[in-house]
C-alpha cells in the first residue's frame, strides 16, 4: 500500500479572520523562525508563504484604517 500524505495546510487558512494584532503577532513569529534557520526546505517556503499572507492582512488593515481616518477627517471638514 502506498504512503499517503495529506495535503499541506494552505499559507492563508485563516489569515482572513486574523484581527491586525493576531496578524502583526504571528508574522513576527513566522520572521524569528525563519531567522533562526533551523526549518528544513518545504518548511521555510510554508512559513514563506505564511509570511506573506500575514503582511498581506496587516496591509488590509492598515489600508482600512487610513481610509477610515481620511473619511472622519473629511465629514469633521464638511461639519
Amino acid at each position: 500500500m502506498a504512503d499517503v500524505t495529506p495535503p499541506a495546510a494552505s499559507a492563508t487558512d485563516g489569515v482572513d479572520a486574523l484581527s491586525y494584532e493576531q496578524a502583526r503577532d504571528e508574522l513576527v513569529r513566522v520572521v524569528t523562525e525563519l531567522e533562526q534557520g533551523g526549518a528544513t526546505l518545504e518548511q521555510s517556503i510554508a512559513l514563506w508563504e505564511r509570511g506573506e499572507a500575514l503582511a498581506r492582512r496587516c496591509e488590509e488593515w492598515l489600508i482600512g484604517a487610513k481610509e477610515r481616518l481620511d473619511a472622519a477627517r473629511s465629514a469633521a471638514g464638511q461639519g
